[in-house]
C-alpha cells in the first residue's frame, strides 16, 4: 500500500485527464437505463402472469395460461442472467434476422427476466390482499379484470414494494454482466480505465463505492415511498 498515491494519481489522469469520465458517465447511463427499463417491463410482464396464475381454473383456457405462465417462469429462474444474454444476442438474433445493440438487448433480457421474479412477488402480494376486496368489486358489477387493476393490484403493490425494491437492487448490480453483448456499463468503463494505466486497484474500489451509493439512494427511495404509503394508509 505504500504506493497507494501513485496509483490514486494514475486514476485521476486517467479519469480527468484521458476523458475516462466520459466512458464512466456513459457506463453508469447504460446501467440505470437497463435496470430501471428492465424493471418497468419486468412489473407489466410479471403482473400479467401473477393475475393470469391467480385466475380461477374453471376453464380450459385459464388452465393453458397457466401452464404456460408456469413454464415461462421456470425457464428464466432457471438459467442464469448471462446464459440468457448470450444465447438472445448470440443465436436468437441472427434466427431471426433481426439486429439489436447490446443495450437493446439487455434491457429486453432482463425485462424478461425480471418478469419472470416479479410474477411470484406480485402473485404473492395478491394473494396477501384480503379475498373479501374481490367479492366486494365482484358484488357491486365490476369484472375480474377491472376488480384486479383498480382495487386488488394496488393494495398488493403497496404489500410487496419492499420487495420490489430489492429486485430493483438486484437488476442494478447485475448489469455488470452486459459486458458479454458488447453493451457499455460501469464495469466496461472502468475496466477500461484499468486496462490503459495497467492499474486497476483504485478504479475497482471507485466502481464499488459507486455500486454501493446507487444501492443506498434506491433504499432511501423504497423507505419515502413506504412511509408516504403508510401516511395515505392512515388517512383513509
Amino acid at each position: 500500500m505504500g504506493n497507494f498515491p501513485q496509483k490514486v494519481d494514475r486514476f485521476i489522469e486517467s479519469f480527468i485527464h484521458q476523458n475516462g469520465y466520459v466512458r464512466v458517465l456513459e457506463g453508469l447511463q447504460n446501467t440505470l437505463l437497463i435496470a430501471v427499463a428492465g424493471l418497468v417491463i419486468g412489473i407489466l410482464i410479471g403482473t400479467l402472469i401473477a393475475t393470469a396464475r391467480v385466475i380461477p381454473k374453471y376453464k380450459v383456457l385459464p388452465r393453458i395460461l397457466n401452464g404456460f405462465c408456469s413454464f415461462y417462469v421456470g425457464l428464466f429462474r432457471g438459467t442464469p442472467m448471462v446464459v440468457q444474454l448470450l444465447v438472445f444476442y448470440y443465436v436468437m438474433l441472427p434466427l431471426l434476422g433481426a439486429r439489436m445493440t447490446g443495450v437493446q438487448v439487455s434491457i429486453l433480457v432482463f425485462g424478461l427476466n425480471s418478469g419472470a421474479y416479479i410474477s411470484e412477488i406480485m402473485r404473492s402480494g395478491i394473494l396477501s390482499v384480503d379475498h373479501g376486496q374481490m367479492e366486494a368489486g365482484r358484488a357491486v358489477g365490476l369484472s375480474f379484470g377491472t376488480t384486479m387493476v383498480k382495487i386488488v393490484i394496488p393494495q398488493a403493490v403497496k404489500n410487496i414494494l419492499p420487495t420490489l425494491g430489492n429486485e430493483f437492487i438486484a437488476l442494478v448490480k447485475e448489469t455488470s454482466v452486459v459486458s458479454f453483448v458488447g453493451a457499455t456499463d460501469l464495469y466496461v468503463a472502468f475496466n477500461y480505465m484499468g486496462s490503459n494505466t495497467y492499474e486497476f486497484m483504485v478504479p475497482y474500489l471507485v466502481m464499488a463505492l459507486i455500486y454501493i451509493l446507487l444501492v443506498l439512494i434506491i433504499s432511501a427511495g423504497i423507505k419515502i415511498m413506504e412511509r408516504s404509503l403508510r401516511k395515505s394508509d392512515r388517512r383513509h
